[in-house]
């Protein structure tokens, strides 16, 4: 019985190690700025990202040239801070780990910057489920070698739990 229940839990250990979120540079390369061509840019890269629960959203800024503020959907559209959810992260990079389903609105609150399209809005999904609109390709991607590690180190280690317990 208690090989049973040492495996059920080096299983679940597993499991959970497996379970990785990611982390998303917010704007990618252009970072957390004024866009050139205004908010379709994070509206471009919202929807080219699918965001999860667990998902940390890293907001790359100068400190003192910008910050960043969730907000309700009415504070986005009319870019105010009335309804803010929290206190404006004023020190970059912001990391801001998503913690519920739905829709997440942020915005820069220095100057005109928020008017001017820095600001941004996400669909959180839940991780066992995927926000993409379009059908899956049938064929899987080559493993990378990070993935092909992982997986090597995750036998090796139930390989050590099955002899340590059995």
């Amino acid at each position: 019985m208690e090989k049973i229940v040492c495996g059920a839990l080096t299983m679940a250990i597993l499991l959970q190690v497996t379970i990785a979120q990611t982390d998303h540079i917010v704007g990618d390369s252009f970072g957390w700025s004024i866009p050139i061509n205004g908010a379709a840019a994070y509206t471009m890269w919202a929807d080219a990202n699918t965001i999860k629960i667990g998902d940390t959203l890293v907001f790359k800024f100068t400190e003192g040239n910008h910050d960043v503020q969730e907000v309700s959907r009415s504070s986005y559209e009319e870019c105010n801070t009335q309804n803010s959810i929290g206190k404006a992260i004023k020190k970059g990079p912001a990391k801001i780990t998503v913690q519920t389903l739905g829709d997440h609105y942020y915005i820069c609150t220095v100057g005109e910057h928020c008017l001017a399209g820095q600001k941004m809005a996400i669909k959180a999904s839940s991780s066992n489920s995927s926000a993409s609109n379009t059908p899956a390709d049938t064929t899987p991607p080559p493993p990378s070698s990070s993935t092909v590690e992982f997986a090597s180190f995750l036998l090796t280690l139930s390989s050590i739990a099955l002899a340590i317990f059995l």
